[in-house]
């Protein structure tokens, strides 16, 4: 597995990013049975970057938490069966699985760990799984798979014992 960490904006927090960012991208891919050694590339942002690149990308002119850019299509959420069709979805060098991109406002996750009243910790993996989950094709458009994927956040973050006081 590969995880490269780009830092536009650094805030200091009271634990290791780089772990916690690894720690949950390693659990995601372990809880899809991802079969697969997988590359993510996630770039650590501030609120105007993250407004720019939600206005460029999605039209909304605001800052957003996290952003995800997958580069896989799936027929269903994490079903990995034809991703060897196209070897363009692996890296030549590696040989892994580019699962795509994502990019996370730190300043968001200083502010929404205080609305939310639980750590940065918290706050961080919660971003990771989430988008992680984006990355396999689960999404949250309507009820139903908003049900389901905060379920398969929770028990990722469960699986990691990163809880709400943690």
């Amino acid at each position: 597995m590969t995880v490269f960490i780009e830092k536009e904006y650094d805030i200091e927090f009271p634990f290791d990013k780089r772990q916690v960012i690894e720690d949950v991208v390693n659990e995601a891919v372990s809880y899809v049975d991802c079969p697969y050694e997988v590359e993510v590339c996630v770039t650590l942002t501030d609120n105007e970057n993250i407004r720019e690149l939600n206005a460029e990308q999605r039209e909304i002119d605001r800052p957003t938490d996290v952003l995800s850019f997958p580069m896989l299509e799936y027929e269903t959420p994490a079903d990995f069966k034809g991703v060897e069709d196209d070897f363009s979805n692996f890296n030549p060098d590696s040989g892994e699985l580019i699962l795509g991109d994502i990019v996370i406002s730190l300043d968001k996750v200083v502010s929404q760990a205080e609305d939310y009243n639980h750590s940065t910790k918290r706050e961080l993996a919660f971003l990771v799984a989430h988008s992680m989950l984006h990355l396999f094709g689960y999404d949250h458009m309507e009820e139903d798979e908003r049900v389901i994927m905060e379920q398969k956040q929770e028990e990722i973050l469960e699986r990691l014992g990163i809880t709400r006081e943690a």
